[in-house]
């Protein structure tokens, strides 16, 4: 549910099992909203048979769910797409979610809900890992506020209805394609989160590329994707590419020699998918040419991207 975030209470004390209360290993209870209001479990439980009789897999239903846990988002977030696997090339699968989410974002999925719904055949044992993978390069990889909240969740159900063979490991075909087509789901799902955060006027995408590995690239990200001055910098328009690189300087966990400032360069591109414009070149600052900074950073979609040069 959304509106009551059920933490700072002691749950033995707020969930007291009654012969109404759902079984524990067929049911998922996710919450979020605001800290300290109690979560009315009565009024939840009372409302399950009326839930359960409305169940339909009509669009309409699928669009209603999204819009009962907005808080404060603006609009609903729900997607679903299509796919098929190598192993099936007759059987069409299909993957939907919806999530919520505006404030308190930031990796560790922050304030938010998420449900990813599939019929393919995925067992347990490998829809864990598929879910790590995703989420670390989609929900965790996203930030608003810099605000990382008090609970989450996100869950990923696959009931094998479409049948086919079943995806075992994610190093087969199999595995690969739909490692792939989830990771890019989920990035998608998660987007839509940015797009509605609370107060933002910007869909930046930070891409650090020529890393040592995913994870400096990631921490990189990260902290300029968080950082205040960095933000301001964006929204008063000001190509203020010095800010960028401080923060790349200060990210904390590095490899060794993940950053050397003579092979670093920054750049903006545009949404449009025109050509960049270069701000620093392999540690040297280029003449930026200001009015297409300002046309570059009066549109709503911009990617900043580091490229380190390998590193040392």
């Amino acid at each position: 549910m959304s509106n009551a975030v059920n933490a700072c209470f002691n749950p033995s004390k707020e969930f007291q099992p009654t012969s109404t209360t759902p079984s524990s290993s067929s049911t998922l209870v996710m919450s979020t909203g605001v800290i300290g209001l109690r979560l009315p479990i009565t009024k939840i439980l009372s409302a399950i048979p009326t839930a359960h009789s409305a169940l339909s897999p009509t669009h309409t239903s699928w669009l209603l769910a999204a819009r009962a846990i907005c808080t404060t988002d603006t609009f609903p977030k729900l997607l679903s797409t299509t796919f098929t696997l190598p192993s099936s090339p007759t059987t069409t699968y299909r993957l939907s979610g919806m999530t919520k989410g505006a404030g308190m974002i930031h990796p560790n999925m922050a304030t938010l809900l998420g449900m990813l719904f599939t019929d393919a055949p995925i067992p347990v044992k490998t829809l864990q890992p598929l879910l790590t993978h995703a989420v670390d390069r989609s929900f965790n990889a996203i930030s608003v506020d810099g605000d990382t909240s008090t609970n989450d969740t996100l869950a990923f159900l696959a009931n094998g209805a479409a049948g086919g063979n079943p995806v075992t490991s994610l190093s087969s075909p199999e595995g690969e394609a739909i490692t792939e087509i989830v990771t890019k789901f989920t990035q998608q799902l998660s987007q839509l989160v940015v797009r509605d955060g609370e107060g933002a006027t910007k869909f930046v995408h930070v891409r650090v590329v020529n890393a040592p590995s995913f994870s400096d690239a990631k921490k990189i990200a990260s902290t300029i994707a968080r950082s205040p001055l960095v933000k301001t910098a964006l929204y008063g328009k000001d190509a203020n590419w010095g800010r960028i690189l401080c923060a790349v300087g200060y990210t904390e966990g590095l490899s060794p020699g993940a950053v050397v400032p003579e092979k670093t360069s920054v750049s903006f591109v545009p949404g449009d998918g025109s050509e960049g414009l270069r701000l620093l070149v392999r540690g040297e600052p280029e003449v930026v040419d200001e009015k297409r900074a300002g046309k570059i950073l009066e549109e709503e979609d911009l990617e900043i991207l580091v490229d380190l040069g390998g590193g040392e």
